[in-house]
């Protein structure tokens, strides 16, 4: 349905474009490279701690705790409990150079730009930490975003969550809580959403148009099932 037929003609008081970030707008996974990042740059003694992952991972994978939990005990591992936040801020600053240099598709970032030039406003949703979305995003000219965040204690980041972990129903319960938070009512927004994976189900039956990108098999045919356009970036 078009979206001025829906709101009696008058057209949406807000136009959103929503874009997970990993594999959607860089071309891998971006933890593991941070964590490995931040070893390198701020705590190399935590590299001996690597092996533990598997043990962490291994506790997920059995299902002794989820996503969010194990998002933590890495932190805990590789970063530390309790990191200086101006330390946080400068590697998360020099982390988004890199990923700007080599990782950013270039049609994600003409896709963000035609966005905009459309008058849309382009907000990241993605379950990366906030502390090094940012700055990657800022780089992209996108101001707005919608992340996992750390908790903070006077000059600190902690090895703890603020809130959900920014992954499948928990992304879609905090863009709801963002856009509650900036006065936008969901009735009269347009709404597109961008991603490569299926645990986005929730947020991409909740948009006005959704678009696969890159999918792998689950979300190639999850797209197909329900008709989602299917964009190939490089």
């Amino acid at each position: 349905m078009n979206p001025d037929d829906r709101r009696g003609g008058t057209g949406p008081a807000h136009r959103l474009s929503i874009f997970d970030m990993d594999r959607t707008i860089t071309r891998s996974g971006t933890y593991a490279k941070w964590l490995r990042h931040w070893m390198r740059a701020a705590a190399p003694a935590r590299a001996a701690l690597v092996p533990l992952t598997a043990v962490t991972g291994a506790g997920f994978l059995v299902g002794l705790y989820g996503r969010g939990r194990l998002k933590q005990l890495n932190h805990r591992l590789l970063m530390g409990g309790r990191v200086g936040a101006a330390d946080v801020e400068r590697e998360a600053e020099r982390f988004a150079a890199i990923l700007d240099a080599d990782q950013v598709y270039s049609d994600a970032r003409r896709r963000i730009a035609a966005e905009h030039a459309e008058g849309r406003r382009v907000i990241w949703a993605t379950a990366s930490y906030d502390f090094y979305v940012r700055p990657l995003a800022t780089r992209l000219g996108v101001d707005e975003i919608v992340a996992t965040a750390a908790q903070r204690a006077p000059g600190c980041v902690l090895a703890r969550l603020d809130g959900e972990n920014c992954y499948g129903a928990a992304k879609l319960r905090k863009i709801e809580a963002y856009l509650a938070a900036q006065g936008i009512d969901r009735t009269q927004a347009h709404i597109r959403f961008f991603s490569d994976h299926h645990s986005d189900e929730p947020v991409f039956a909740w948009a006005d148009e959704a678009y696969a990108v890159n999918p792998k098999p689950p979300m190639r045919a999850l797209a197909a099932k329900r008709d989602w356009p299917i964009l190939v970036w490089d």
